[in-house]
C-alpha cells in the first residue's frame, strides 16, 4: 500500500493559524497523562509532558534504599539483538489470558514485543514480527544503533480499540521495509488490514518525484496517535547516504491502515552544494507532539553542510515545525537565528533535532500558548505557538543555556499551582518556571548524575496531582563505559526537596556506543526501565539485585581496518585526525566522500574511519561520527 504524493512544492505557510481550539477528534490519549494510570504513548501523552500526576504509592519518603528496589528482574529471550530503543507501554486492569492485571509492553530492535504482568513478571505474550534488518544492511554499516533494526521507536496504543500500532524495519525478500502493524493488545495479533507496507512520494522543486527510502530511512521518533490518525516521522542513518535520504512525516488512518492523501517531505530540493539534504526527523526517540487542536510539531535535523540550502517552504532543517493534521500544510515553524543559527547548525552537523519538542499544556491568563525545544547546542527555546517566529531567535520568548541535548523535556506543575519544566542537558537537571507570563525561569540545578555518551539523557515526572512533597523527577544516565558491565542507573530527585538524588540504582546494561535514550515509565507504584535484554521493574519493597546482561560476544573473525580521531583539519577531499595517542595522521576521503558514505567533516569532531592504511595516509571508505569520549573508541566490525 503507497502513500499518495504530497502537494507540490511552494505549498503556502498559514502562520494565521493558532494551536488553541480543542481538537475535533480526540483520542483517548489527547490528554495529560495525569488523568489515567495508563502510559499509552511516549511521555504518556501527546503534549509529550512525561507527566504522570496520578501516582498515589511512590512519594520522595518511601523511594530510598532499603525501602524501593527491583521487584521484578527479567531477561529478553534475544541475548544478542534485543535491544530496547522503545519506551515501556503499560495498560492497567487487562484482561489477558483470562487474567486481569496491570501489563507492561516492551518492543524490541529484534523484532520482538514482549508483554508482561506488572504484578509477577510473568510472560503473557510474544510476538516476532520478522526479521530485523543486520548492520551490515545499513547505510555505511552505521553503527549508531546495535547488531540489528527492528522496532526502533515507541509504539502507540488506542485504549478505546484495544490497539497496539508499532512500525517494524525487516528483511522482506532480502529487502530492507518498513511495515505499520495493528495488533490487539489481549492477544498481539495483527487486527484486519494490518501490517501495511511504507511507502510514499513527493514533487522536488524541478517537478521530479522523490521516493521514499526505506533502505536510507530510520524510523526512531515515538508514534503519534492522534485527529484519528497513526503517525511516523524518518530521519537517516548516521548522516550517511545524504544524497538520497530526506526527513518525512507520514501518516495513516488508524481505523484502516490507509495512508493519507498527502504526507511531508521536510527537503525538497532538488539540488544541494554537495547532494546532501536530510532535514530529518529523529529526536533521539523523542515523540512527534500534538497541540490542543490537533495540530502536530517536530523538530527537523541538519542539511547541506554548506549552510546555504535553508529555504522554507522547500528546505526547513533545524527547525521546529508545525503541521496541520491532514499534512497538507507547513502552518508556522520556528528556526534559530544568528550565532546559533540555522547556518552554523548545519555547518557543524548540530542538529536541533537532537531534542524533541513538548507542547507547554495551556493555563487560564497565560500570555501566550508556548511549547519548548532544544538540541545538540545546547540552547533551551521557549516558543508561541501561535506565532513561533520563522527564522528569527529574538520572537522566541525565552532562550536560556541547559547543556547539549541528545534528550527532550518533561513538565509538571508545582503545588504553588506554577508550571515547570524539566530539562535534562549534558549531564544535569534543571527545573524551570513557566508562569504565565510565558518566560523560564530558572529555579534550581540539580547535582550531576553518572551519564556517558554523548550530553543529556531522558526523564519523566511522578506525583499526586499537585500535592507538595509529592512529586519526584525520574532519570536514567547514559553508560560511562561500553566495555562490561556498561551499567544504566535509574536515579529519582526530590522535585521539591534537596538537589541531590534521594534514589539511585543500577537497572541494567548498555554495551554499546549508541546513545542509550532510556526513558522510565513510572505507572502504579511502579518503575519501568528496559535496557538491553532486560526489564527491570522497581517498587517500593524490592530487593531482588537488577538483571544485568553481558555484552554479546565479538563476531569471530578479523576487525576490518580502522581508525578513530579527532578531526583537527579540513581540506579537499582530505582531513587531518588526531587519534587518542600518536601524532596526528592523514585521512584520504575522496572515496568515501564520493560515495556519499561520509558524516559532515567538522573540525573539533570526532570521527571513525574504516579503510585501509597505505603510502602514509588513511583512505576512507566510511567515515562514522564517534562519541567525543575516547574511552569509547571499540575498534568494531
Amino acid at each position: 500500500m503507497s502513500v499518495a504524493s504530497g502537494q507540490s512544492v511552494g505549498q503556502p505557510l498559514s502562520p494565521e493559524v493558532t494551536d488553541l481550539a480543542p481538537a475535533a477528534t480526540a483520542s483517548p490519549i489527547n490528554t495529560l497523562a495525569a488523568t489515567s494510570a495508563n502510559v499509552l504513548t511516549y511521555h504518556g501523552d501527546t503534549n509529550r509532558t512525561g507527566w504522570n500526576s496520578s501516582e498515589t504509592t511512590l512519594t520522595p519518603s518511601n523511594v530510598r534504599a532499603g525501602s524501593f528496589g527491583v521487584a521484578h528482574a527479567i531477561k529478553f529471550g534475544d541475548p544478542v539483538n534485543d535491544w530496547v530503543d522503545a519506551q515501556p507501554l503499560v495498560v492497567s486492569a487487562l484482561s489477558v489470558n483470562g487474567t486481569t492485571q496491570d501489563v507492561v509492553y516492551v518492543a524490541t530492535e529484534a523484532n520482538n514485543i514482549y508483554a508482561y504482568s506488572a504484578s509477577t513478571g510473568k510472560l503473557l505474550l510474544q510476538r516476532n514480527l520478522g526479521t530485523p534488518v543486520p548492520r551490515s544492511r545499513l547505510p555505511g554499516g552505521c553503527g549508531n544503533n546495535g547488531p540489528t533494526v527492528g522496532i526502533n521507536s515507541t509504539p502507540v496504543i488506542d485504549l478505546g480499540t484495544h490497539t497496539l500500532y508499532v512500525v517494524s524495519f525487516k528483511l522482506v525478500g532480502g529487502t530492507p521495509s518498513y511495515w505499520l502493524h495493528a495488533l490487539d493488545i489481549t492477544t498481539l495479533a495483527d487486527k484486519a488490514g494490518s501490517p501495511t507496507s511504507v511507502s510514499a512520494s513527493h514533487t522536488l522543486t524541478n517537478g521530479t518525484t522523490h521516493h521514499f527510502a526505506a533502505e536510507f530511512s530510520r524510523q526512531r521518533a515515538g508514534l503519534l496517535l492522534a485527529n484519528g490518525n497513526v503517525y511516523a516521522a524518518f530521519g537517516s542513518f548516521c548522516d550517511i547516504r545524504a544524497d538520497e535520504s530526506r526527513g518525512w512525516l507520514l501518516g495513516w488512518k488508524a481505523s484502516t491502515l490507509s495512508p493519507l492523501p498527502a504526507n511531508q517531505l521536510m527537503d525538497k530540493l532538488s539540488t544541494s552544494p554537495n547532494t546532501f539534504f536530510l532535514s530529518s526527523i529523529w529526536m533521539s526517540g523523542y515523540g512527534i507532539a500534538a497541540g490542543p487542536s490537533g495540530v502536530l510539531y517536530a523538530v527537523t535535523g541538519n542539511s547541506d553542510p554548506s549552510g546555504t540550502t535553508y529555504a522554507p517552504p522547500n528546505n526547513i532543517q533545524e527547525s521546529v515545525v508545525r503541521l496541520s493534521a491532514d499534512l497538507t500544510t507547513l502552518q508556522d515553524y520556528f528556526t534559530p537565528s544568528g550565532t546559533n543559527g540555522v547556518a552554523s547548525l548545519d555547518e557543524t552537523d548540530d542538529d536541533f533535532g537532537a531534542g524533541g519538542a513538548m507542547v507547554i499544556p495551556d493555563i487560564p491568563g497565560q500570555s501566550a500558548s508556548t511549547l519548548v525545544a532544544g538540541g545538540k547546542r545546547g540552547r533551551l527555546y521557549l516558543i508561541d505557538r501561535a506565532a513561533m517566529g520563522h527564522n528569527d531567535s529574538g520572537r522566541a520568548r525565552s532562550i536560556a543555556d541547559f547543556g547539549s541535548c541528545w534528550c527532550g523535556p518533561s513538565y509538571f506543575i508545582g503545588s504553588d499551582g506554577v508550571r515547570r519544566v524539566v530539562s535534562s542537558g549534558g549531564r544535569s537537571i534543571k527545573l524551570w518556571k513557566v508562569p504565565a507570563t510565558a518566560a523560564l525561569q530558572l529555579e534550581k540545578s540539580f547535582s550531576s548524575i553518572q551519564s556517558g555518551q554523548d550530553g543529556g539523557f531522558f526523564t519523566t515526572i511522578s506525583s499526586n496531582g499537585t500535592t507538595s512533597g509529592s512529586a519526584i523527577i525520574w532519570a536514567v544516565g547514559r553508560p560511562t563505559s561500553t566495555t562490561a558491565p556498561a551499567n544504566v542507573t535509574l536515579y529519582a530527585f526530590d522535585a521539591s526537596g534537596g538537589t541531590t538524588p534521594i534514589f539511585s540504582s543500577v537497572a541494567g546494561s548498555w554495551p554499546h556506543g549508541a546513545n542509550a535514550n532510556i526513558v522510565p515509565t513510572v505507572a502504579n507504584g511502579k518503575v519501568f526501565v528496559a535496557s538491553f535484554a532486560a526489564l527491570n521493574i522497581f517498587a517500593p519493597g524490592g530487593t531482588l539485585a537488577p538483571v544485568v546482561v553481558p555484552p554479546p560476544a565479538t563476531p569471530p573473525g578479523p576487525l576490518p581496518s580502522q581508525i578513530y580521531g579527532i578531526v583537527t583539519s579540513v581540506g579537499t577531499l582530505q582531513i587531518t585526525i588526531q587519534p587518542q595517542t600518536g601524532a596526528p595522521v592523514l585521512v584520504d576521503t575522496s572515496a568515501a566522500e564520493q560515495a556519499h558514505l561520509s558524516v559532515p567533516l567538522v573540525v573539533g569532531k570526532a570521527v571513525h574511519v574504516f579503510g585501509p592504511f597505505s603510502s602514509g595516509a588513511w583512505h576512507a571508505e566510511t567515515i562514522l561520527r564517534a562519541k567525543d569520549d575516547p574511552e569509547s573508541w571499540v575498534p568494531t566490525n
